[in-house]
């Protein structure tokens, strides 16, 4: 683990007076709120269809998918089933999380293709990195071998109508001489098929500003994972709006960003559990962050 420092969003010191206002690119004709279905991985497994009722009926829009395997679709229940699940909800998935780790292991695409079915049937726009084994991202040069297999990924996502999405730890942040590995996966992936998709917790955990990367990589993230920081703990999260970090700066500056979708996540410290607490995210997003 990498020391981490506490970080709190001042909007004042970031990039100067940000107004407060929604931003455009979340207009009344797109205000969908979606949810990293991580944050119900408790009960998620054992009844898939019961958790994306209670998704729906919380108010969320979209989801984002984990979890997924090859021999059984999505704990067990079919893609084509699980995509009937959604539609029935009202819920659509325009990204998911995969595993790639045979292919930036060995170059095994076979998973990969396998996921690009998936992502397709779902009809999902967006198939999403979300996480680097250790062994992968040990200096620099491991960051530039990860960033040229993520272009030889992102063109076979094309050839299937799919966009390649890269999501953050804190790790990612780690200085490595004048760079960090974050930096070169956004400065060595190719624009036009890589995107990101930022988690804003583990931004301001590693002690960086996600306004700040706005400014300086404009339009590359076109998606968030939003989630809150404890005010007491840091290595809790938190409902949003209950914790520490100031999501009102960060949604005034969604065109800069380019985010087209947003979900909701939250992996620890639930009240009174789970889905209450997602709940809970989704009407305060909705009243203060979209309205």
């Amino acid at each position: 683990m990498i020391k981490r420092r506490t970080f709190l969003i001042n909007s004042g010191l970031a990039l100067g007076a940000i107004a407060l206002a929604p931003s455009l690119a979340f207009s009344s004709k797109n205000k969908n709120i979606g949810l990293q279905l991580y944050t119900l991985r408790e009960s998620f497994p054992s009844n898939v269809k019961m958790v994306l009722e209670q998704v729906a009926k919380a108010g969320f829009k979209e989801v984002e998918t984990y979890g997924f395997s090859a021999k059984n679709g999505f704990f067990g229940t079919p893609v084509k089933e699980f995509k009937t699940i959604l539609s029935d909800n009202g819920l659509k998935s325009p990204s998911g999380h995969y595993d790639f780790g045979s292919f930036f292991k060995d170059g095994n695409a076979d998973l990969l293709k396998k996921t690009i079915e998936a992502a397709n049937i779902l009809g999902s726009q967006y198939i999403t990195i979300p996480w680097l084994e250790e062994s992968l991202r040990k200096s620099a040069d491991d960051y530039k071998k990860i960033a040229a297999k993520i272009n030889e990924a992102a063109v076979l996502c094309k050839k299937s109508g799919l966009k390649l999405g890269y999501h953050n730890h804190a790790f990612e942040f780690m200085q490595y001489d004048n760079t960090t590995g974050y930096q070169i996966l956004l400065n060595e992936t190719d624009k036009k098929l890589v995107d990101f998709e930022l988690d804003l917790y583990w931004v301001v955990r590693s002690g960086n500003d996600p306004l700040q990367l706005f400014k300086e990589n404009p339009g590359r993230f076109t998606m968030w994972h939003v989630k809150d920081m404890d005010t007491k703990n840091p290595d809790w999260n938190t409902e949003i709006g209950n914790g520490k970090i100031d999501f009102k700066s960060i949604f005034a500056e969604a065109n800069l960003s380019g985010v087209k979708h947003f979900f909701v996540e939250q992996e620890t410290n639930y009240v009174p559990n789970p889905i209450e607490s997602v709940k809970t995210s989704c009407q305060y997003v909705s009243k203060h962050l979209l309205s």
